[in-house]
């Protein structure tokens, strides 16, 4: 059982820089996708960046250039760097880890693949609240 906790949250004005923790109960990143999400009220649950075993990493458009995902693998720790945010940045952000591949009608697919399907990952954090004032 994989248990992840986020940490980092907090409140900052527009422009501002915040850096998200997730910390791991064991070493997942060599066998897992590990991925942020965010949530905020009202809408889906999106996926905004992933790392692979391979170190691979890519993001969604609305955060790419300012957001940076990265992983201390000797701490069993995920990071985001999020820089130069703005209230639309306002959510519920979660660390998550998804099995390398998935089985969907017959097929297999990669999970580390944008957009992320938060269908597939199957270990999550409580979440850590992200606030930006304009």
């Amino acid at each position: 059982q994989v248990h992840l906790v986020e940490s980092g949250g907090g409140s900052t004005k527009s422009g501002g820089s915040l850096l998200l923790t997730c910390e791991s109960s064991e070493y997942t990143y060599r066998r897992h996708c590990m991925a942020w999400f965010r949530q905020a009220p009202g809408k889906e649950r999106e996926g905004i960046a992933f790392i692979d075993r391979e170190g691979e990493v890519d993001y969604a458009d609305d955060v790419k250039g300012r957001f940076t995902i990265s992983q201390d693998n000797t701490k069993n720790t995920l990071f985001l760097q999020m820089n130069n945010l703005n209230s639309e940045d306002t959510a519920m952000y979660y660390c998550a880890a998804g099995s390398r591949r998935y089985s969907s009608g017959g097929r297999l697919y990669t999970t580390c693949n944008l957009p992320l399907d938060a269908e597939v990952f199957s270990f999550w954090g409580p979440g850590t609240q992200v606030t930006v004032s304009p």
